[in-house]
């Protein structure tokens, strides 16, 4: 059950990130320019981020198992579109589908292993696991991608998908256990809107920098707000804002991926364009990050069991922010050896950081919201890790600048680490030790 859920999550991440690989291809075989690729990303990025929260309300309330399997058939059928598409439109139209079905999925898989695994030694356990195949899955992307691109072709990234989603969803028919429709709770459909209009809202601006869109944030957080106070069965209820561990941990978790995601972009545009390396060999000189990221994250989930999430935040946070310091020793002259010890130690700092916020943010909340705790989980870990793609890009400016660019690294090593040891206060406020815990 657990592989089948962690499967899930691996197909439904994976796609953030594999096809940017395969941009160029697309483009140059479909005759589509810098809007329409933009959109191929997008189209599933926005549409992941705005409906996360309802995928995992609706799973609260109908059932996980139900839930994730519609999620798994959609985007199986989603991912077939896209392979046979003819033309861009139509591509980017089965994206959108694609998010849709990845929404359902993704905080299912957090809500049905909380679930089958409620002793909190045994679930923390359980979430490393989760948590490192997330981490897999970001550090597989880029590398995936180029293989299968290069071997068979852009329509092999999506038609790979649909033999793996039947076989996880076969699987998850006969591994992961039923549950019945919760009596007394419904679908809050206000809030379901209201919130997907919002997150898309703000998401697609941050991506990219479209004032509309703010401007169709804004009214829609307010409707928001007044939809979940009106509402007999609100999707987001208020008891969960008022955990202060709950709200703690999916800031920090918010903070990790500001920085953690922003230093990725900018990582990879300083070994292309500063250092000169080839895109394979630049993807190749990320893995000294990502294998601490994916290897780390397992044994965090055993450590948080036994120790509580609260130590290891604190661990990982502190290991970041030194890390990121360290991009303070890059200048003209400075080599990869100089930039390795700053990625490896952001690898470090993560893989230390990640299992346990996870933990500690469905920790925080009763087991019948499950769902609704991974929806707002990922959907902290998108939004911010857009802002940060946005924010490190923008400071860090053109990389053939690299005068310029040297010193908005700089900057963005300081703003970085700041970030997180803010995040480390917010940690020790908000997470209960393990002793404080029941």
């Amino acid at each position: 059950m657990l592989l089948t859920m962690c499967a899930g999550m691996f197909l439904v991440q994976l796609d953030v990130t594999v096809v940017n690989v395969a941009l160029p291809t697309i483009g140059a075989q479909l005759g589509a320019g810098l809007p329409a690729l933009q959109g191929i990303v997008d189209g599933y990025s926005v549409v992941l981020a705005a409906l996360l929260l309802a995928g995992g309300a609706i799973g609260d309330v109908l059932g996980h198992r139900r839930v994730v399997g519609w999620g798994f058939t959609v985007f199986g059928l989603a991912s077939a579109g896209c392979a046979l598409a003819p033309g861009t439109a139509v591509l980017i139209g089965f994206r959108v589908v694609q998010g849709l079905g990845a929404a359902l999925v993704l905080p299912g898989t957090l809500a049905v292993i909380t679930a089958v695994f409620p002793e909190r030694r045994e679930q923390a356990r359980a979430l490393g696991v989760w948590a490192g195949v997330s981490a897999l899955a970001l550090s597989a992307g880029p590398l995936l991608g180029g293989v299968l691109v290069t071997v068979g072709g852009w329509r092999v990234l999506f038609g790979l998908n649909v033999p793996l989603v039947a076989f996880a969803l076969v699987a998850a028919r006969r591994l992961v256990p039923a549950s019945a429709p919760v009596p007394g709770r419904r679908i809050d459909v206000g809030g379901a809107i209201t919130a997907a209009v919002a997150l898309a809202a703000v998401v697609f601006g941050l991506i990219d920098s479209n004032p509309v869109a703010f401007a169709v944030a804004v009214p829609a957080v307010g409707a928001l707000v007044f939809a979940e106070r009106r509402a007999a069965d609100p999707m987001l209820p208020p008891s969960l804002l008022r955990s202060r561990q709950f709200v703690g941990a999916n800031l920090v978790a918010g903070a990790m991926n500001f920085a953690g995601l922003g230093m990725i972009l900018v990582d990879t545009l300083y070994l292309q364009d500063v250092l000169g390396e080839r895109p394979l060999a630049a993807a190749l000189g990320l893995l000294p990050g990502f294998v601490p990221l994916a290897v780390l994250a397992p044994v965090t989930g055993r450590l948080a069991a036994r120790y509580g999430p609260r130590p290891l935040m604190i661990a990982g946070l502190a290991v970041g922010a030194v890390a990121m310091l360290d991009l303070l020793r890059l200048g003209p002259a400075s080599g990869y050896a100089t930039f390795l010890p700053a990625w490896l130690g952001l690898g470090v700092g993560m893989g230390l950081l990640t299992a346990a916020v996870v933990a500690a943010a469905v920790g925080g909340v009763p087991p019948e919201r499950g769902g609704v705790a991974g929806g707002v989980n990922n959907t902290a870990r998108q939004a911010f890790g857009a802002i940060g793609v946005a924010v490190f890009g923008a400071v860090a400016g053109e990389p053939a600048d690299h005068a310029g660019f040297l010193s908005g690294l700089h900057l963005l090593g300081v703003l970085g680490a700041g970030s997180w040891v803010v995040a480390i206060g917010v940690t020790l406020v908000s997470v209960r030790s393990a002793r404080a815990e029941p």
